[in-house]
């Protein structure tokens, strides 16, 4: 007996996320394997929409499949942002950043109006557990991570703005509290804890059927 096709599923939650986009709209791209299936639809649709990208990998698929894709830098906000997850917990809040993109996936969703977050059927969680993904600024870095003791460098670790990215392989336990640990950590520049006030839709893929979850 084989199990979920996961992929397939990825397909189904970001073909449901592409119908939602109309033109004329300002669309932020997160990253990642989920992102990666929704552009294609979104691209064949051939839509007057203007779009960011979340990484270096989400802008050239996007512009390979048409897409007009602007830098995140004079525009203020958007209509709405597309983005997968690594867990979802039955309250929405969220573990991201397995690419190493959360503090930009983080700026984009905040600027959105609307957060949806697509997903196949692995992604939900009864509670969210370590690794969470964190970034860090380079200067001084050893005493951050004194800060966060269970935090592990990754072995690819520099993002594109020049951070250093880890996981904090810790309890998460209350992911509110926990957040507000991270946040106060100085040279801590994000963490993978995104909290339900910031998502307005989950898009679950399981099988052939998306389970939507409003939480916004």
């Amino acid at each position: 007996m084989t199990g979920p096709d996961y992929k397939a599923e990825k397909r189904a939650a970001a073909e449901a996320a592409a119908a939602l986009v109309e033109s004329g709209m300002w669309v932020g791209l997160g990253t990642g394997t989920t992102v990666a299936e929704l552009v294609p639809p979104l691209g064949a649709r051939r839509l007057d929409i203007t779009c960011v990208a979340t990484s270096p990998a989400t802008e050239q698929l996007a512009v390979a499949h048409g897409l007009d894709v602007r830098p995140f830098t004079d525009i203020d906000r958007l209509d709405l942002a597309i983005d997968g997850a690594d867990q979802v917990d039955p309250l929405g809040w969220l573990i991201k950043g397995g690419g190493g993109a959360q503090t930009r996936e983080r700026i984009v969703a905040a600027a959105a109006d609307r957060f949806v977050v697509i997903a196949s059927s692995d992604k939900p969680v009864d509670r969210l557990h370590a690794p969470v993904p964190l970034e860090f600024l380079a200067f001084g870095l050893a005493a951050t991570l004194r800060a966060v003791p269970t935090a592990v460098v990754r072995n690819a670790p520099v993002t594109p703005d020049g951070g250093i990215i880890a996981d904090y392989h810790g309890e998460v336990g209350d992911p509110a509290t926990l957040a507000g640990v991270l946040d106060a950590v100085p040279g801590l520049v994000s963490h993978g804890l995104f909290p339900p006030a910031m998502v307005s839709t989950v898009l679950i893929a399981r099988g052939d059927v998306v389970e939507v979850r409003q939480i916004g």
